[in-house]
């Protein structure tokens, strides 16, 4: 290693044909190529003629030694410094012409980025960029350019397989600042703006990177994308050549950045500022590679400081005075330091899993020590510290000009460690760097320089609103997301998939019950043909039919099934029935070897099958004799609606027995689990909730909702590492579930993970925002008118940072409930308006305020509320549009007129809830206000349909005792009071009434 070091690694380049080709003295040209990197010129290739179809074979080989190590060329330098093939044509020597003449044709960039990737060889065919005047043409679509075919080669890869899995690498790009001063002209003195920042290294130090030389605009029209990004390199000949290849600013959609101003009430200003206001603009990038170290410094500077400052200034160009013993008068570097301001870039969403670039508008303030310091612990600054040396070379055909020469300083060393600096906006290993906010960051006052106490020319940006847009991406991810893969195994180890029904195998049993079944289809059949045809009558009278009627009905009987077809059709319905016993029982599957033994076979099966047929129609009873009550049956809809009334009643008990119905008879709905979990929830039962949720899962582990169960009963049970694994794959398998995201901030609240919390709300939020637009959109092209989307973006701006602020809940409930719902919610919430204008309206108030009687108050409350609800209700089943729950609307006013003694009206509503979705409360309902009017029959059998359906209610019993008392059926009143009082009635009213109408009657109680 050692050895290597004093040496160095050379990095070979060689370019081996050019391409369409053209000279300024016609086809055949003699042309030649000169290898720049690092200012450095490589070498220069032989002259070769090139051939009339425009292709020239340079075989130019060329290199330079890579050793960071000792000084020389470091990986930082192959990150941001190309190499640069300027082809120039030498020209035919004209009389008396001592030497050649020669003309640049054009410039063509090599990034050298593959060799950070790993790579030790890479080829590429590189454009040729003209410089002006040269005869190549520029780049345009469906025109042959000319270009270069390069190769590089290094003997071993640069990066050991350590620093390719840890190190990374920084591409900063400066698009633009909008919305300057106006102050800022482009006549009079030219000036140089500028921007740098600073990025952390493994070291003490901080590399600072600066961009130089924006270009002042006026503005006017939109900077067009996309547009591409350009190297931050002075000295480029051609202007093609600035550009960095496959490189490209295409921008974006405001509310998909990370800056300031990415909010809907920003749009209005931010499409002015870039298309009518002044403008300056960059569109450079700059390039740092961080070694594993330096990678973790990054990280630790962003957790420690969350924002980063990225200052902006202005410095005028000075003239560089002609002549060797030509003097200039000294200034104040102070004083050409001007309009210093500062932005602050959030950085914290590098820090997010998977996050790997960052774009965004940012404020630009006036720089002040205090706030800098207050929010990003830096005492340093860029420009104003090292002013000095940034000014002494900002000179008019200075070091951004070809043609300049450098200026002396006293300090050679320190001047030219500048100038390298501030050419390609990256130090080199060596120089003076700047000292790092980390090492700022103590409580130590440190000696610098007496603080700005007033900026007037940074406030101006304030007042103008500057900001800049800018972009930091990272070849990798700081913090790596895991993949859905790995998500959706962690779920499968933890809650395996539902293994499918197990196969049910026909064994003999299976297959002689089955011929069973089929024979008693078969005899109920037959039967039902004879009723057909004698009559249900005969059989009754069996006993006094003789033989030969029954024989002559027999022989009837046989004509009909035969002509019919219906005896063949037996036969078929009994065929595989049989098939089944031969090969399950019998074991036969292959074709017999005799006919004695198929006679054989035959006789027995024969016996065995009238036997097995005496046996099935001895079970067979006809159904008029077996008397068997009939079933109600419920469908699944019914029991959960059935579920959810005994939740609403507290009736736990009865709840579980719904919930559980339902599963035994739907095992595999999924459905059915989350429901049964739910309830379990709410009963506290979470050990019983989280099976139900893990089996749910295991029936589709790409179900959101379940996943997100799972994940909040990990909490509550404190698996917090499966709780995040839970909710991380809800939000990878539906990104835009506002949902999911917003348990996964509270989950990383709980592990006080601020970073990943505010990561998971920020992402809710923009999700929340995306909904709240195209709701807005829906509700626009129903209603068939347009609103400004200036409203809509006041409207999402009482939204908060987590989704919802005071005095927005109601417009995000509507949002939510764009149809359906959402119409009459609107109406109820104009009727309650009315109400309440017209209870201040009023000269007598419902409530008096001087009333000190809290009885009183209380009761006059409970009247007002009632009164109120009726109201609401009675409007809300008025309305074209059902409610979504209007079972429970229902119940409850049907329960207000039954207090309010209005059972006209009671009996009109628990009608209408009985043809919408029956259950026993309806009934109940029904029964009540019928028998209250007098209508024992319609009460009976209101009370019989609600017992069918729950033949556990009390108070359906005590009704049906009191119906059956009026109606003098002792026995059934007795029976009735009896199951009232197995149940436990607990309306003591109604027990008062029942034992005071069996008094009344004289019996019903059998206690008396």
């Amino acid at each position: 290693m050692e050895q290597v070091s004093s040496t160095g690694r050379p990095v070979q380049i060689t370019v081996t044909e050019g391409y369409d080709l053209k000279g300024f003295k016609g086809d055949t040209s003699v042309t030649f190529i000169r290898a720049e990197f690092n200012q450095v010129v490589l070498g220069d290739s032989a002259k070769i003629t090139v051939s009339p179809e425009g292709t020239a074979k340079y075989n130019f080989t060329c290199s330079f030694e890579f050793n960071p190590e000792g000084g020389g060329i470091a990986l930082d330098d192959l990150a941001h410094k190309p190499v640069f093939l300027t082809v120039t044509e030498v020209l035919p020597k004209e009389k008396k012409q001592k030497e050649e003449k020669t003309m640049v044709l054009g410039q063509a960039v090599v990034d050298l980025l593959p060799l950070l990737e790993g790579e030790s060889s890479f080829e590429t065919v590189v454009p040729l960029h003209p410089v002006p005047g040269s005869p190549i043409e520029p780049f345009r679509s469906g025109v042959k350019q000319c270009s270069l075919e390069v190769k590089v080669f290094v003997a071993e890869p640069l990066l050991t397989p350590a620093q390719i899995s840890g190190g990374n690498l920084l591409k900063v790009t400066l698009e633009a600042a909008y919305s300057v001063p106006e102050s800022f002209i482009p006549i009079g003195p030219l000036q140089n703006y500028m921007v740098g920042m600073q990025v952390p290294s493994a070291g003490e130090k901080d590399y600072p990177i600066f961009f130089k030389n924006g270009t002042l605009k006026v503005g006017g029209e939109r900077e067009p994308v996309p547009r591409p990004k350009k190297w931050p390199i002075a000295n480029i000949l051609a202007p093609g050549a600035n550009n960095i290849p496959d490189s490209f600013i295409v921008g974006g959609p405001y509310e998909e950045e990370e800056g300031e101003l990415n909010h809907p009430e920003d749009r209005e200003f931010r499409n002015q500022a870039e298309c009518m206001k002044k403008r300056i603009t960059w569109d450079l990038e700059s390039r740092c590679y961080l070694d594993p170290p330096a990678v973790v410094s990054f990280q630790k500077r962003i957790a420690d400081c969350r924002f980063w400052p990225v200052e902006i200034t202005r410095v005028p160009l000075v003239a560089v005075p002609k002549g060797k013993s030509a003097k200039f008068e000294k200034t104040d570097d102070e004083g050409q330091f001007s309009f210093h301001g500062v932005a602050y870039v959030n950085m914290v969403p590098l820090l997010y899993p998977g996050v790997k670039k960052i774009r965004g508008a940012f404020h630009v303030y006036p720089y002040l020590d205090s706030t800098v310091y207050e929010k990003t612990k830096c005492l340093f600054s860029l420009f104003r510290d090292t002013g000095h040396n940034l000014i002494q070379n900002n000179k008019v055909g200075g070091i951004n000009s070809p043609v300049s020469k450098p200026v002396v300083s006293k300090n050679l060393k320190e001047d030219k460690t500048v100038k390298e600096k501030d050419m390609e906006g990256k130090p080199r290993p060596g120089d003076v760097l700047v000292p790092s906010i980390k090492s700022q960051s103590s409580d130590t006052p440190l000696e610098i320089e007496p603080s700005l106490c007033n900026n007037p020319e940074g406030q101006q940006y304030v007042e103008a609103g500057t900001y800049i847009v800018l972009e930091i991406e990272l070849d990798k991810a700081l913090v790596p997301k895991r993949m859905p893969e790995e998500l959706a195994r962690r779920v499968k180890e933890m809650i395996p998939p539902r293994p499918p029904l197990t196969r049910r195998t026909g064994g003999a049993q299976k297959a002689v019950s089955d011929y069973h079944m089929q024979i008693k289809n078969i005899a109920r059949a037959i039967l039902n043909e004879y009723h057909n045809m004698f009559g249900k009558q005969v059989v009754k009278t069996g006993n006094d039919i003789d033989s030969e009627t029954l024989e002559e009905q027999k022989c009837q009987l046989s004509y009909e099934l035969n002509c019919s077809g219906k005896y063949f059709a037996f036969k078929e319905q009994l065929k595989h029935a049989v098939v089944k016993i031969v090969r399950e029982k019998y074991l036969k599957t292959t074709s017999f070897e005799s006919q004695e033994e198929l006679q054989k076979f035959i006789s027995e099966l024969y016996v065995f099958l009238v036997d097995q047929m005496h046996v099935a129609l001895n079970q067979t009873i006809p159904d008029d004799v077996q008397g068997t009550p009939p079933v109600i049956y419920t469908s699944s809809e019914q029991l959960r609606l059935f579920a959810f009334e005994a939740e609403v009643n507290e009736n736990y008990e009865m709840a579980t027995v719904y919930y559980e119905e339902r599963l035994v008879r739907e095992p595999q709905n999924l459905e059915h689990w989350l429901d049964y979990g739910a309830f379990c929830l709410l009963t506290e039962d979470n050990i019983k909730a989280q099976e139900c949720f893990r089996k749910a899962l295991s029936l589709n582990q790409n179900h959101i909702q379940s996943l997100l169960l799972c994940g909040v009963l990990a909490v509550l049970m404190e698996n917090y590492e499966q709780a995040e694994v839970f909710f991380e794959d809800a939000t990878c398998l539906e990104p835009t579930n506002v949902v999911a995201w917003t348990l996964l901030g509270l989950y990383y609240e709980i592990q006080n993970n601020d970073i990943r919390m505010e990561m998971a709300f920020h992402e809710a939020f923009k999700q929340l925002q995306a909904r709240v637009l195209q709701a807005q959109v829906t509700r626009q092209k129903s209603a068939g008118t347009v609103e400004c989307v200036e409203e809509g973006g006041k409207a999402e701006s009482s939204l908060g940072p987590w989704g919802v602020t005071s005095g927005s809940s109601t417009a995000a409930l509507k949002v939510e409930a764009p149809t359906g719902l959402g119409a009459p919610l609107s109406i109820l919430d104009e009727f309650l308006d009315e109400s309440s204008q017209l209870q201040s309206d009023s000269h007598e108030p419902i409530l008096s305020v001087q009333s000190q009687d809290p009885a009183a108050s209380q009761k006059a409350s409970n009247i007002l509320i009632k009164e109120t609800a009726k109201a609401c209700y009675e409007r809300t089943i008025s309305f074209v549009v059902d409610a979504s729950e209007m079972h429970f609307i229902f119940l409850r006013l049907g329960q207000i007129y039954l207090e309010e003694k209005e059972y006209e009206k009671a009996k009109k509503t628990y009608l209408q809830a009985c043809k919408r979705s029956p259950s026993c409360l309806t009934w109940l309902g029904l029964g009540i206000a019928c028998y209250r009017l007098e209508e024992l029959t319609e009460a009976e059998d209101a009370l019989s349909e609600a017992n069918a359906l729950n033949n556990y209610n009390a108070e359906v019993w005590a009704y049906l005792a009191l119906v059956c008392l009026k109606a003098g059926r002792q026995l059934e009143a007795e029976q009735a009071y009896k199951y009232t009082m197995k149940l436990k009635l607990k309306d003591e009213n109604l027990l008062a009434e029942l034992h005071m109408v069996q008094e009344t009657v004289g019996f019903g109680n059998p206690s008396f």
